[in-house]
């Protein structure tokens, strides 16, 4: 292939891979760029104690919160980037969580549910996401919290997962937060770049950073392509940051500092931060356990809107030792872990412009400044839910334990660059194109207004098929 691309696009995950795929089937020559390695597709990935103790697989460098101190996000690198490691749940947003909501912080989006709706039936097909009938102890539980609290509405989960995992009892038990050895979860690798590895058009570069942004030689605004941590340099005529929303964000917030370009809003490059809140909630009863599959099942209620309440894999003893204080006994953990059901519960965090990404540049650590005292009505909501939740479990024979994710859970990292018409207000425009920028795009959840009161990764790969038609016409 020449050197020269038409789009380079850096981070393959959700978005990147979802540009990637369009536009290479659109005939344009495509660079795609991850600074991660490919994973190994052997039972490591499913090792709990590689995973979640030794953190074989995980980010190790260290960032510094608002007050300076030092902390490690849970963040993965890797081709097909946190898609190998989420637990397969994708959800499309409702309409109405494509509406501003000021009264709880929330931004709309420029445009409503119908203009994503086509890229949404894509991302279902080319994930192949279905539905799972609950396991009998699983149904027994959710059937008496509902019939004790009508306002809990029990809905099957949307998963991206082959219903032949139920043959693979191991799989089974590892595919919320592990990574796929078979391909039986659906992620950007297997599903998206698998698809287009092999074209004349595309070719894959892994393992090389991105260092930064090659504008033209008279103006700093005109991105031409990208400087890789080896020295490297690649040219293309578009170039879509696509990194993620801790990295995309620091990515461009270089390149200003460097050149001396400032935008219209050069201070909304990190802005409106958010991951959703989310707790882990895990039930203890005094019977065993004998479900594996368990994430099937998704619970709303109308007095907490902005939030829900899923069940989470399978948990042992192995997988309880990694959460629970290291003091605990080992037999404790085993005892616990044959009678332990999980939930997630999550609830949409409002945007906080004081809530950013910075890049620390660049002398310094990268930066997550993201406190939730700057969003009360977010945490009041999931505080209201959490203990609700507890006495549904406790009434239903459970002694439930939260545990709130905090600053490392950064799973739902979102809405850093978001998107807008207005360039007082936003930082890409409603085609995912930079506002005073040329030839630079963002096609990950950086651009996401809203986190919704579910998991974003099917609308990232929306938002990602999306800007690779329209960059495709071009």
């Amino acid at each position: 292939m020449s050197s020269q691309y038409d789009v380079i696009v850096v981070g393959s995950g959700a978005g990147g891979a979802s540009v990637a795929y369009k536009l290479t089937l659109a005939g344009k020559r495509v660079l795609l760029i991850e600074k991660g390695p490919f994973l190994p597709r052997n039972a490591s990935t499913l090792d709990v104690r590689q995973v979640f103790v030794n953190g074989v697989f995980k980010n190790r460098v260290q960032w510094l919160d608002g007050t300076g101190h030092a902390f490690v996000p849970s963040e993965f690198y890797n081709v097909g980037g946190k898609t190998k490691w989420y637990g397969a749940a994708l959800f499309r947003f409702r309409p109405v969580e494509f509406e501003a909501e000021p009264d709880f912080g929330l931004l709309g989006w420029p445009f409503g549910y119908e203009e994503l709706k086509p890229y949404y039936d894509e991302a279902t097909e080319l994930l192949r996401i279905t539905t799972f009938k609950n396991e009998p102890q699983l149904q027994a539980l959710l059937d008496k919290i509902t019939a004790a609290d009508s306002g809990w509405e029990l809905h099957p989960l949307p998963l991206g997962l082959s219903h032949d995992i139920v043959n693979h009892p191991e799989e089974a038990k590892h595919f919320d937060g592990f990574a796929s050895p078979s391909g039986l979860k659906s992620d950007a690798e297997r599903n998206l770049i698998d698809l287009i590895r092999d074209k004349p058009n595309f070719k894959l570069l892994s393992g090389d950073p991105v260092a930064a942004l090659v504008p033209a030689p008279c103006d700093a605004h005109k991105i031409i392509g990208v400087k890789c941590a080896d020295g490297s340099v690649y040219e293309a005529g578009k170039t879509v940051l696509a990194a993620g929303a801790m990295s995309s964000p620091r990515i461009l917030q270089d390149h200003l500092h460097a050149s001396g370009v400032s935008l219209a809003r050069s201070d909304l490059v990190g802005a409106n931060f958010k991951m959703h809140i989310n707790s882990a909630v895990l039930g203890f009863s005094p019977f065993v356990d004998h479900d594996v599959l368990r994430k099937t099942a998704v619970l709303y209620n109308d007095r907490f809107p902005h939030s829900s309440m899923q069940c989470l894999g399978w948990i042992d003893a192995e997988l309880l030792a990694t959460q629970v204080p290291p003091e605990m006994p080992g037999f404790m953990d085993k005892l616990l872990g044959k009678r332990a059901i999980g939930f997630w519960a999550t609830t949409e965090d409002a945007s906080s412009p004081e809530n950013r990404i910075l890049s620390g540049r660049p002398a310094g650590r990268p930066i997550m400044d993201y406190s939730l005292d700057r969003i009360p009505q977010s945490v009041k909501e999931h505080r209201a839910l959490i203990d609700t939740w507890l006495e549904r479990l406790l009434a239903a024979g459970l002694v439930g334990f939260e545990k709130y994710m905090g600053m490392g859970g950064t799973a739902h990292a979102l809405g850093s660059m978001v998107t807008g018409h207005d360039p007082q207000q936003s930082v890409v425009d409603p085609r995912g194109k930079v506002h005073g920028m040329e030839n630079l795009y963002v096609g990950d959840g950086s651009a996401l207004p809203r986190a919704s009161r579910v998991n974003p990764s099917l609308t990232i790969y929306a938002w990602g098929l999306r800007l690779g038609a329209h960059l495709a016409e071009l």
